[in-house]
């Protein structure tokens, strides 16, 4: 981290309040926008001022310094001007910023150790500002904390409120005593009382209450959803938009935490070139520990201090060959610091010749229409990389001559163009980790997390090679990612099981002799059995050392379905004894709705992690910010209803937020695009009433504290759910518009998971049902705009479907109409824009050949060239994939993506029906800045639109104009897979006319 400042700033006077830490990301709340300031604006003064509060209790620093730049001006000289003593665990300094209106700063101890926010500096304006781990916010942490004031005659209230579910590191009481005057937006600082309590004592005067709201500094409210909150004289608590009237004092009972954490263990850092994976057994605390704080020590860079909230850290861009030792401190949520760990020292290797160049595209998700590819079944790009494995005879796969494993990311690359010109602008792949199976080209059985699997790159092909390509074009690439379970063999370098091998006349064509030095890849023949699948590492004749699987190599008196004898330890299973409990869980999965979901293998071939504990959540978070910093655009999450989701909101998805804005600041990280897996295959709300089995329960942080550990906080959660019922659930109006207005969405609760719309999904054998069903769903979904929406997949097609959708093509046409208008973020499953395989069983394992499946090989339609030259547009074509282009579906997909691409309404907008007739007929709206687009939109069938803004509104589809004076606009019906889009203002007709859109 640079101690200098990133760019140089200007002069002002500032008062400002910093605490060290990760950067929060605060949205303001739709429900409570910040009220405008009650009084007149004050004229601005000649001379800003910035006085600049900085939090000390985590630091311990000796001395602390203030090392500044006013909005372009120079900087101070190293290490800046000193900070004085301002009130407990605060130092402040006040600076003169002349006509600038803001700040750049950093803060040092003075002898090396700096906080830089990451890299990137704290902006800071005027005014009273504090800085506190990392989070900015506009307050006096010490007002009020002085001698009293001589008390004026009158009433006083003593206001307490509760941020315990609000996340916020400080309050503003903003309020207006009955029949007087409001204060000045962002109102008084209130005092810490203690863990999750804010105090504010107010003299009333004459008046006998006052009108409140509350608010973070930065501009996020709590303003009681518009109506404000009435507080009496006394002592009042407000928690949860509730006041509590002549309370009694919520911290009273409570005893100051002066505990500090343990002291984290086990910290072990290795180097991979010039990056370093630092990882670490969790701490403990009497309450809970609230982040960690990494200290550096080595190279050019001094001592650098890094505050993360999981067990793993990754420090990268260090210098080569060189020498660095870190230690970790454990901080909980009142700041008690533990003591620095045992010291770990790590020596960098070389630069890697060709260092990542990824780096995420970053813009709102929503924008993106997806396809979504089996890679290794879609285009084969180079042969020498094409693997059939030991089910290559069985499955019939040899007959066809079409191995497993034979498209690759060069057929991916040579095909982006194919992509683009049907208009899609993001590309879902799947698991790209090292996969180990009899039958793995699908990706979901990762044996190497921290490896691309070779049988997918080539020489001039890699997946840095695919993502910086399909960037190149302004195409992101959304990774498959997998957190529930490993291959049956496990995960390398996390744990891997020694099975009993026989090798007698009956086993030996499956398992090879042990070569040393010889290992799995995948894709390298084991040159002396001339076989790939080579399995010599796992197997062993001879029970090993510690084992712990019962009854090792002991016939089971069953046989395989060759006629052979079976013996016990000669395959991974979880309740043989063979796997570790502490890395696996060791059950079956008994009840799909039940607990055991979440802590029990679903099928033999997926070894199930123990997802709570921290050395697998270590494992996993290091594999995947490898990935991150590859610059993908994000995750889609399989099997995301099998962790719970207290281990999802505590530790994977906060290491993903963190790693993305560690690398590429906290706009990326907003727009990285995580959309899980919730397998809800039911046609109701709440997966029979199981709130913890639904797709919308994983949108929303946790509601309440449960224990620290892990895996009892799961089961705490999932009782704590189920108990509180569905109508206990949150609700949201993000998806919703207010009338005929776009709101600001509140995202204060979300969890930061995302969802593929199991609903919508389900019921798409008939799209007005799709729609219905969706839309039911959409007030217990955090933000359902953002909901991944799909008519079939490589799993299941409608109705949990086997096979891939057969509707036909005015059906898929609807459906597809429908998808591209309404909520959410479309996606197409490879082939589907052809009606690939349709009706065809979409998998049946090794026990038939691919190429009579939904998984089939696509390559041979996209034979030939072809050339984008914008998105939807195919500027050039030949050969089979110019045959491809021509089909019905594709020019009606392109138009789609036209239209959809020029109409922000139909990309981000919230929507309604309220005031319109007709089967699936709604409006959206998306307002931002300079945009305000709102457009009418029905499918297939007529729709009357009453109550609607008047004005001029043009048929994105037609061009057909209509003005509107009486606030009401009727549409006959377009027909079967057709639609109308009538935007107000709108840019007149898109694209041309097709088979379906005209």
């Amino acid at each position: 981290m640079t101690r200098t400042p990133l760019r140089p700033p200007g002069r002002a006077v500032a008062v400002l309040a910093v605490t060290a830490g990760l950067l929060g990301l605060l949205t303001a709340r739709p429900d409570a926008p910040a009220p405008a300031p009650r009084t007149a604006p004050v004229a601005a003064t000649a001379e800003n001022t910035a006085t600049v509060f900085y939090w000390t209790k985590t630091k311990n620093w000796a001395r602390y310094n203030l090392h500044w730049a006013p909005d372009g001006g120079s900087w101070t000289t190293v290490p800046g001007v000193a900070m004085e003593a301002a009130c407990t665990d605060w130092v402040k300094k006040t600076v003169s910023l002349g006509t600038a209106a803001g700040l750049q700063a950093t803060f040092t101890n003075g002898s090396g150790t700096w906080d830089n926010n990451g890299g990137r500096n704290y902006a800071l304006g005027t005014g009273s500002l504090t800085v506190k781990d990392g989070v900015i916010a506009h307050s006096d942490p010490c007002a009020g904390t002085g001698p009293e004031p001589t008390p004026t005659p009158g009433a006083k209230a003593t206001v307490y409120y509760s941020t315990a579910a609000l996340g916020w590191s400080t309050a503003n009481l903003h309020y207006q005593p009955a029949g007087g005057a409001w204060t000045t937006v962002p109102g008084v600082g209130m005092q810490a009382a203690c863990t999750g309590w804010w105090k504010r004592e107010v003299d009333l005067g004459t008046a006998t209450s006052l009108k409140a709201a509350f608010n973070n500094g930065n501009g996020t409210w709590d303003n009681n959803g518009g109506a404000d909150y009435t507080i009496g004289a006394g002592v009042s608590t407000v928690r949860n938009n509730a006041v509590t009237a002549n309370a009694a004092d919520p911290c009273a009972a409570e005893v100051p935490d002066t505990q500090a954490p343990t002291v984290p263990a086990k910290v072990t850092a290795a180097a991979d070139g010039v990056s370093v994976l630092l990882t670490w057994d969790p701490a403990t605390d009497n309450k809970a520990v609230a982040k960690y704080q990494v200290t550096r020590v080595g190279g050019s860079g001094g001592t650098v201090v890094t505050d993360v909230g999981s067990t793993v850290f990754s420090d990268t861009g260090l210098a080569e060959r060189t020498a660095y030792t870190y230690t970790v401190k454990a901080v909980d949520a009142a700041g008690n610091v533990s003591a620095a760990s045992a010291p770990a020292t790590v020596t960098t290797g070389d630069k890697p010749a060709t260092p990542a160049t990824g780096r995420p595209l970053g813009t709102d998700p929503r924008k993106d229409p997806v396809y979504f590819v089996l890679t290794a079944r879609f285009n084969d790009g180079d042969p020498s990389n094409n693997r059939g494995g030991s089910q290559h005879v069985k499955s019939g796969n040899a007959a066809n001559d079409d191995p497993m494993f034979r498209g690759d990311f060069k057929g991916l690359i040579q095909k982006l163009d194919y992509v683009k010109g049907l208009g899609f602008s993001a590309i879902w792949v799947t698991p790209v980790v090292l996969n180990r199976s009899d039958y793995d080209y699908h990706g979901y059985h990762g044996y190497d997390f921290y490896k691309v699997d070779p049988r997918l790159e080539s020489a001039g092909a890699s997946y840095q090679d695919l993502i910086d390509a399909a960037h190149a074009k302004g195409m992101k690439i959304y990774q498959d990612v997998v957190y529930n379970h490993s291959s049956r063999w496990g995960a390398k370098g996390l744990f891997t099981p020694t099975v009993y091998g026989v090798r007698d006349s009956q086993w030996s064509w499956y398992y090879d002799e042990k070569q040393p030095g010889f290992a799995y890849d995948g894709l390298t023949v084991d040159p002396k059995t001339g076989k790939s699948y080579y399995n010599g590492d796992l197997w062993s004749t001879a029970e090993p050392a510690g084992n712990t699987c019962l009854n090792w190599g002991k016939p089971t008196g069953g046989k395989s379905a060759e006629g052979y004898t079976l013996y016990n330890c000669q395959w991974p299973s979880p309740t043989s004894g063979m796997f570790p409990k502490a890395l696996y869980h060791n059950c079956w999965l008994g009840n799909w709705e039940g607990e055991d979901s979440r802590s029990c293998w679903l099928h033999d071939d997926l070894a199930d992690f123990n997802t709570e504990s921290a050395a697998v959540q270590n494992y996993l978070i290091g594999a995947y910010d490898k990935y991150i910093d590859m610059g993908v655009d994000g995750f889609r999450v399989d099997t995301a209803v099998h962790v719970p989701r207290t281990t999802w909101n505590r530790r994977f998805l906060p290491a993903i937020q963190e790693r993305v804005t560690q690398k590429f600041g906290a706009e990326a990280a907003k727009n990285f695009l995580v959309f899980g897996e919730v397998g809800a295959f039911v046609n109701d709300k709440w997966n029979r009433g199981s709130v913890n089995h639904s797709a919308q329960f994983f949108t929303w942080k946790e509601r309440k504290e449960y224990d620290a550990d892990d895996a009892k906080a799961a089961v705490e959660m999932y009782d704590y759910e189920n108990q509180a019922g569905t109508a206990a659930q949150p609700t949201s109006t993000n998806a919703f518009l207010d009338g005929n207005a776009y709101h600001q969405p509140d995202h204060s609760k979300f969890s930061g998971m995302n969802i593929i719309d199991m609903r919508m999904h389900m019921n798409f054998g008939d799209a007005a049902n799709a729609f219905h069903n969706g839309k039911d769903s959409d007030d217990a979904t955090n933000d359902a705009t953002y909901n991944v929406v799909y008519v079939d997949s490589h799993d299941y097609g409608p109705n949990k479907s086997a096979e891939r959708y057969a509707g036909g093509t005015d059906a898929w046409a609807e459906n597809m109409s429908l998808m591209w208008t309404f909520r959410g973020i479309p996606t197409l499953y490879y082939g589907s824009e052809i009606e690939f395989q349709k009706g065809k069983k979409i998998d049946c394992g090794p026990t038939c050949p691919l190429a009579t499946t939904g998984r089939a090989y696509f390559g041979d339609h996209l034979a030939g060239s072809v050339t984008a030259s914008d998105f939807s547009q195919v500027s050039a074509a030949s050969g089979a994939v110019a045959t491809t282009l021509e089909q019905p579906l594709v020019k009606h997909v392109q138009r789609l993506n036209q239209i959809r691409r020029g109409v922000p309404a139909l990309q981000m907008g919230q929507y309604s029906t309220e005031g319109i007739s007709g089967g699936m007929a709604f409006k959206r709206r998306y307002t931002s800045g300079g945009t305000d687009s709102f457009a009418l939109v029905t499918v297939t069938g007529g729709a009357t639109y009453t109550g609607i803004p008047n004005g001029t509104y043009t048929d994105a589809v037609t061009g057909d104009v209509r003005t509107v004076t009486g606030g009401t606009l009727t549409v006959a019906a377009p027909g079967k897979g057709n639609l109308r889009v009538y935007v107000l203002n709108g840019p007149g007709r898109i694209g041309t006319a097709g088979p379906y859109l005209k």
